[in-house]
């Protein structure tokens, strides 16, 4: 490899390993929650909250960008919070209508831009070759302090606390990686360790997981020439299937040994 190969890719996985710092816990408590789709629709309206934002002329990557964007999210969370509250049947329906409804707003408001195609493909597949270590440093500060709220209060936070923490979260993430790959990073990991019974098991393999799906898609990215945030989606994809079909022996080992020593016991 050579070094502007690696002057690229460093940057890229920094950014990828920060955005799973906090996606794979989360990941797994929305998949735990069964709201599968949440990051999908509040990341779509973060999205939109940055087209708006464009669209007014705000400057890419000035602070009132971001406060478009978190208050997008955020109002996206309470309006979920409570769509849950008042009618948890359908939650998902619910989900589903909002991550549509924000992605068609994000098409017509971006219909009389010339460039509107691709600001579009920019929000959705991401662009973490170009990210500098520069752009890095405050989303590192506000992982750690998103990592630190949710290991600390992670037991209370039952109603609008996880939903506002998993906004800010995504919010930062979609600008970093787009939308298929906040999706992707925070769902694909807990998928693939979901049969690990000890909640630490889960969260290390989780992020061993996740890190290799990066790593090896950002270096066939790079030597391919091919979309990075698409080759990632599929190497995470390809690594956790790949984790599960080599943990599923080992599981059913264990269960057996566990049944015999029970029944050891038992005579």
């Amino acid at each position: 490899m050579t070094t502007f190969e690696l002057s690229i890719i460093i940057p890229a996985l920094v950014a990828g390993l920060l955005v799973l710092s906090t996606h794979v816990p989360l990941g797994q408590e929305v998949l735990r929650r069964g709201i599968i789709f949440i990051d999908l629709a509040i990341a779509q309206v973060a999205g939109l909250g940055v087209i708006a934002a464009d669209g007014m002329g705000w400057e890419p990557s000035g602070w009132m960008v971001q406060v478009a964007a978190v208050a997008a999210a955020l109002t996206a969370a309470v309006t979920l919070h409570w769509t849950g509250k008042r009618w948890p049947d359908i939650q998902e329906a619910i989900i589903g209508v909002a991550f549509i409804m924000a992605a068609a707003g994000g098409v017509l408001l971006l219909a009389g831009n010339p460039h509107g195609g691709e600001h579009l493909k920019e929000l959705l597949v991401g662009q973490i070759l170009w990210v500098t270590l520069d752009q890095l440093i405050p989303v590192a500060v506000l992982y750690a302090l998103i990592l630190a709220a949710w290991f600390r209060f992670r037991d209370r936070m039952m109603g609008f606390g996880f939903y506002a923490l998993f906004a800010v979260a995504v919010t930062a993430s979609v600008q970093l990686v787009g939308v298929y790959l906040v999706f992707s990073t925070l769902i694909i990991p807990a998928l693939a360790t979901r049969k690990l019974t000890r909640r630490g098991a889960r969260l290390v393999w989780g992020y061993v997981v996740g890190g290799a799906g990066y790593l090896a898609g950002l270096v066939a990215s790079t030597r391919l020439d091919l979309p990075p945030g698409a080759v990632i989606v599929w190497t995470l994809a390809i690594v956790a299937v790949a984790f599960a079909w080599l943990l599923e022996p080992r599981l059913v080992a264990g269960a057996k040994d566990t049944s015999q020593q029970k029944r050891g016991t038992v005579s």
